[in-house]
């Protein structure tokens, strides 16, 4: 007698791109996968702890480009847990960090299924801190702000202005088609010369870095042909990076770039 298929969904967050940053309890429930949806992962050797007889799906979004569509990505969740029980949602930095876990739990948990969650190392902190930036810092800074350059509707945050007015760090992912008007918005707080910091392909080998100030970055970027994906810190815990400790006393309106 065949034994009742058993649905169960894993939402597991998969790190900011270096594999070996993927968490221990995620290692284990990729290796108890049926089915593992996968995101377009920073590092694809993630997919290695999946058994070999796994079925692999890729349901990954690109700017311009996705292969489906949130509802069609949710059905296809329950639609292979109900066929092959084990079920392993993979996606990239932690789910609920603007990853829509959420919505992918509801629909799932409608069906009656359990699910089960692995929180990731999001990259909106493990990023800046590859680079030696702590968001926060006694004296320096009190708090930071994570927020989405780009909303639902491709427009830019609401949010990014309120958060020029603060003295908070500010983290901002899926920005960089958007980083002229983010300037423009701390340039009108009179932050010109506010530290700002540009990661792409954070944690990975091809990891690229540019640092400025709020007036000089846009000219950084191009010197460096920085682009997506990059996450863009702002603050003054920039100007604390360990890295620029004791080699530059003065930031000023200076520009510093570097490809690390």
């Amino acid at each position: 007698m065949k034994n009742k298929i058993q649905p169960k969904v894993t939402l597991v967050g998969a790190g900011p791109g270096d594999p070996d940053l993927l968490t221990l309890k995620g290692v284990k429930a990729l290796a108890e996968a049926k089915v593992v949806l996968y995101d377009a992962l920073a590092n694809e050797a993630i997919m290695n702890h999946a058994p070999k007889s796994a079925i692999r799906i890729f349901v990954g979004k690109r700017k311009g480009r996705h292969s489906y569509s949130q509802d069609q990505i949710n059905q296809l969740i329950v639609d292979n847990a109900l066929t092959y029980g084990n079920v392993v949602r993979l996606k990239g930095g932690d789910p609920f960090i603007f990853g829509r876990g959420s919505e992918e739990i509801e629909f799932v948990e409608s069906f009656g299924i359990p699910t089960f969650v692995v929180p990731g190392i999001s990259s909106a902190i493990a990023v800046p801190a590859n680079q030696g930036i702590s968001l926060t810092k006694r004296g320096i800074s009190e708090s930071f702000w994570v927020i989405t350059g780009t909303t639902s509707e491709r427009n830019l945050s609401a949010d990014i202005a309120l958060a020029a007015k603060s003295s908070a760090t500010v983290v901002i992912l899926m920005g960089m088609s958007k980083l002229a008007q983010i300037v423009s918005l701390f340039q009108k707080e009179s932050k010109g010369e506010t530290p700002i910091a540009i990661i792409q392909n954070g944690t990975l080998s091809s990891e690229k870095f540019g640092i400025g100030t709020i007036n000089s970055i846009q000219e950084v970027v191009a010197e460096n042909k920085l682009s997506n994906p990059a996450i863009i810190v702002i603050g003054e815990a920039v100007r604390e990076r360990n890295k620029l400790k004791g080699f530059y006393k003065e930031f000023a309106s200076n520009k510093v770039c570097a490809r690390e």
